[in-house]
């Protein structure tokens, strides 16, 4: 007579390890699905939720215990350096974004995120490797994030925040209390440091003027954010027209001008 079913058999291999769970969480459709079905491709990977801006990265991660939140920093409503302090005493928080200014980099390892990769600047495998190593607290940077960092600290960048803490274990994010805090959030004071406002950029516009003072070309942002370059160019003109810039140069000079000028991006939204 044979034992139950499911009785370990002292004699046989261990059971394979339980796939470490994931939360992916970007505004973009597109980019979610891709992220998806790269980590669920990987055995020991499982997508159990997605999220379209930080308060439903805060939801997911309540509801589905995951091990790892992939986290955008550019989303409307909630955005992810204002859901970074309520998710990490939750799960490791991986920022995967194309935000790679120094300021925003700072920001979001202070207040506790376990990596910060650019997109364009890791492949596949390099991101299934730094997911993994997330959950075991192995922190990974990529080249964009990991150079504005070391700028700003060779610098002295300045360490003022909202959010600093002490304690033992040095910084410490704040924790969310209670779900009631969620509908406190004010989706209007989302702002990025490029406040679009100021110019009346859209979101896809403000978006593509960070990949001109990126340095990237028209080919490169078609690709990027899966258009064409016709439709690329078309948003290009219509930026230039409200930024009174009459060349990529001057434009990005405008931009970043604003950035250094108008409130730090430490993020949006009130919890």
């Amino acid at each position: 007579m044979t034992g139950e079913p499911n009785t370990p058999d002292p004699f046989g291999e261990a059971p394979p390890p339980e796939p470490l769970r994931v939360v992916v969480a970007d505004d973009n459709p597109v980019v979610r699905a891709g992220l998806t079905a790269l980590l669920t491709a990987r055995g020991d990977l499982e997508v159990v939720a997605e999220a379209a801006d930080g308060r439903e990265a805060y939801e997911a991660t309540l509801a589905h215990c995951p091990d790892v939140v992939l986290l955008d920093v550019r989303m409307p409503g909630v955005d992810g350096l204002a859901a970074l302090p309520h998710l990490v005493p939750l799960a490791a928080v991986l920022m995967l974004t194309y935000s790679g200014e120094s300021d925003i980099v700072h920001e979001a390892l202070r207040r506790g995120a376990n990596g910060y990769l650019v997109h364009g600047e890791f492949t596949p495998d390099e991101l299934v490797t730094a997911v993994r190593d997330a959950r075991s607290g192995r922190p990974h940077l990529t080249p964009t994030a990991a150079g504005r960092l070391l700028a700003q600290l060779r610098s002295g960048g300045d360490a003022d925040s909202a959010f600093i803490g002490t304690g033992e274990g040095g910084w410490r994010p704040p924790v969310a209390t209670s779900t009631k805090n969620l509908s406190q959030v004010q989706p209007d004071m989302a702002q990025s440091v490029s406040d679009r406002s100021t110019y009346g950029l859209s979101a896809r516009e403000a978006e593509i003027m960070e990949l001109i003072a990126s340095g990237m070309s028209n080919h490169q942002i078609a690709a990027t954010c899966f258009i064409s370059e016709k439709t690329v160019k078309n948003h290009i003109n219509r930026i230039f027209a409200k930024l009174h810039s009459t060349s990529r140069a001057e434009a990005t000079a405008k931009w970043t001008g604003t950035r250094r000028s108008s409130t730090r991006y430490y993020g949006g939204g009130r919890w």
